[in-house]
């Protein structure tokens, strides 16, 4: 039973500090539309969305009139659609992905995932296709997003695809120049990638996830930089303390809105995510509360300890207030999507080297990264590669998504707009990767994946 001091908590951390709902993800298998007839699997395909998803915005909204909770974004993410598309003898997948857009702008969802293929081992032929079929496809749509699995702790990592991913990353930012190589951020490339992400680009129906299941992130920044300013100069531990405390008031909040989505649209309640995801609105910064602990910058020595408090103390909180927690739960640091990464960058704090260290700590990894155009494709494979690394020594899930701004150099400033927000272009090593990334083959699985 809440009393008159929770009430007006949570009316100020709404109004007053950004706390919302980041998304409703309706998460929807589609193996009962594999067809050998493209034609006949993209039309079960867009019936299987309507009929499931038909009322998922409408559910939303009703949630947040009758709550009074913003739930900024609903989504739709469905099973690989390499798995589904390879059932064809179709050469391109270019028309599964305007099926996916389609069927996601009739029932009026922000976003669909699941343009995907899992190959942190191998390639199948359906694979193949999909990777060659993503720079068109994301140039062709608007909604669609795609996302790659490249490697796991239990396999390594496959060399090959990542490779290959630098040359596609680069033809879809050539692809979408006119709108500053935005297409780019509808593309994510993993490493122990879960099927359990309510966040895009990278949210896919995971395998074994049943049949429809509701998936929400939730996002609170502000109220977490808010309730910091009441323990300025404290311990660490006191801080740590006080995050826990407001990540379980946020997490029981998501809890809520999941179970009442889940209800209404008959699907099963899978996770709260409970990541805390900045937006450009200034106040509504992960890299603002960094800077609360202390820093004069984020980026600064001690940005990594800090952002390791900061991301366990989120984990914990929530762990406590749901067991439903789950998907990628930490602390995003999106640059573009961050007003204070933003300024970090500018002021010459922050590098794409120290956001690789972060992201040893952090939700994913590094996440809407702009850089020169004119970046060697096998130099956006070794950042890929170097990330991805990362997350199979540390068996956590890391992330790519970056954008070589075709005409744009080192600092320039590149509006992606809306959520996306803005991004300065950063400077990438110009020292080659060339040999090693074309030797190709695979990254053996670590020792500590061996754990049988």
């Amino acid at each position: 039973m809440m009393n008159r001091e929770d009430i007006r908590e949570t009316i100020r951390m709404i109004e007053v500090e950004r706390l919302d709902i980041r998304s409703i993800t309706m998460g929807i298998s589609l193996f009962d539309c594999i067809d050998p007839d493209g034609n006949n699997a993209r039309q079960k395909i867009y019936d299987k969305i309507l009929s499931r998803a038909g009322n998922l915005v409408k559910v939303g909204q009703d949630i947040e009139r009758e709550y009074g909770i913003p739930v900024v974004n609903k989504r739709i993410a469905v099973t690989p659609i390499a798995m589904i598309a390879g059932a064809t003898n179709e050469e391109d997948y270019g028309e599964f992905a305007r099926a996916l857009d389609r069927s996601a702008r009739s029932t009026g969802v922000d976003f669909i995932g699941g343009f995907s293929a899992l190959v942190q081992k191998g390639c199948s032929k359906g694979d193949h296709i999909l990777l060659k079929s993503i720079p068109e496809a994301l140039s062709g749509t608007d909604i669609v997003c795609s996302s790659v699995n490249v490697g796991t702790t239990s396999r390594g990592l496959n060399m090959d695809v990542i490779r290959e991913m630098g040359s596609i990353i680069k033809r879809t930012a050539q692809l979408t120049a006119s709108k500053n190589s935005t297409g780019c951020a509808k593309l994510v490339v993993f490493t122990n990638a879960v099927g359990s992400n309510p966040f895009m680009a990278g949210a896919f129906m995971g395998i074994g996830e049943g049949e429809c299941v509701i998936n929400v992130g939730i996002s609170g920044p502000g109220v977490i930089r808010s309730s910091l300013e009441e323990v300025k100069g404290a311990p660490l531990d006191i801080v740590a303390e006080t995050i826990k405390r407001m990540a379980f008031k946020i997490t029981r909040m998501g809890q809520l809105v999941a179970e009442q989505a889940s209800k209404r649209l008959n699907a099963s309640f899978g996770i709260v995510d409970l990541s805390l995801a900045p937006s450009p609105a200034v106040g509504d910064s992960v890299a603002d509360i960094l800077e609360e602990m202390g820093l004069e910058a984020c980026g600064t020595h001690g940005t990594t300890a800090a952002l390791a408090l900061l991301t366990d103390s989120v984990k914990k909180g929530g762990l406590m207030a749901s067991s439903h927690a789950g998907g990628l739960s930490g602390a995003f640091i999106p640059v573009s999507e961050d007003s204070g990464m933003i300024e970090a960058v500018k002021k010459g704090a922050i590098s794409i080297d120290k956001l690789e260290a972060m992201t040893s700590i952090s939700s994913v990894g590094l996440d809407m990264i702009a850089i020169p155009g004119d970046t060697p494709d096998e130099t956006i494979s070794a950042i890929i590669a170097d990330e991805a690394a990362i997350g199979i020594i540390n068996s956590k899930t890391t992330a790519v998504r970056i954008i070589p701004v075709q005409g744009k150099i080192v600092g320039d400033q590149v509006d992606f707009g809306g959520l996306l927000g803005k991004a300065p272009v950063m400077a990438v090593n110009k020292f080659s990767s060339r040999d090693f990334i074309l030797r190709g083959g695979c990254i053996p699985a670590p020792i500590l994946g061996f754990r049988n």
